[in-house]
């Protein structure tokens, strides 16, 4: 299993085809397996690279608080690692928000960003600012088979196939890693910043995913060069929920930024 060493943690990852680089982020409590949709696809012209975020599938944790900022940190090792100048990065949820703040702290690093149903804060209206604590409580009480049973659920309505996948994944976590991450994730901040990015970015927004609508309108206004589109048939799950039309959006993004 390839691994490197960044901040106290053993990170995996695994590099596909050969070409200009993608790096591939997940999201909060799945890991590298999420992007075997956009693997297949990409990895005929592309250097793929996909790897799991400190804690999440076969990268350890380090004992105690988990500092968001090790998050974007690791991201930049791994390209460090692998003798990377520049990249497009692409992630999903928690893995858009890495990839949003390795474009903010090294922009000399990120030749463009993907987001797919990102967050930039988890502050963003009276709904999140009371929500959040709730569901960082609720972290604590519920167990975690049953935790990941109800993710499941809701995230594999629009892609049955989602569900083994989801439970798989979260099954990975012990409880006391995940209410660790599930914190850090949490406090993730980078409203102040958005105008600070750089590169062109591309917005996907999953057709049924109410979870951060409104916080991508927002960035789309906030972030110069950047475009919104929003992805049929798809929920949170969007690069699993519809590959096809991620990929499509994916690569169309790439040629018109004459990234081949």
């Amino acid at each position: 299993m390839p691994t490197m060493t960044s901040h106290h943690a053993e990170l995996y990852y695994e590099v596909h085809g050969e070409g200009r680089p993608i790096i591939f982020t997940h999201g909060a409590s799945w890991n590298h397996k999420q992007w075997e949709p956009q693997i297949r696809f990409f990895a005929e012209r592309y250097k793929t690279i996909i790897w799991d975020v400190r804690g999440h599938g076969y990268s350890s944790l380090p004992e105690g608080k988990v500092d968001s900022e090790t998050f974007n940190k690791d991201l930049s090792a791994l390209m460090d690692h692998l003798g990377i100048e520049r990249a497009v990065l692409c992630g999903l949820s928690m893995g858009g928000h890495i990839s949003l703040q390795t474009a903010i702290r090294f922009p000399q690093t990120v030749e463009a960003l993907i987001l797919i149903g990102t967050p930039f804060t988890n502050a963003f209206n009276w709904f999140e600012k009371c929500f959040v604590p709730f569901n960082r409580w609720c972290s604590r009480i519920i167990p975690m088979r049953i935790t990941g049973k109800l993710q499941a659920s809701v995230l594999s309505k629009y892609n049955p196939d989602n569900r083994a996948y989801i439970e798989e994944a979260f099954n990975m976590l012990t409880q006391d890693r995940w209410l660790r991450l599930w914190d850090a994730v949490t406090r993730m901040e980078s409203g102040e910043h958005l105008g600070h990015v750089q590169c062109p970015v591309l917005l996907l927004q999953g057709e049924h995913d109410t979870m951060v609508k409104r916080q991508q309108n927002y960035m789309h206004a906030k972030i110069r060069n950047s475009e919104l589109h929003m992805i049929p048939g798809a929920h949170h799950a969007t690069n699993l929920d519809n590959p096809d039309a991620v990929n499509e959006q994916i690569l169309r993004f790439l040629l018109k930024h004459h990234y081949e």
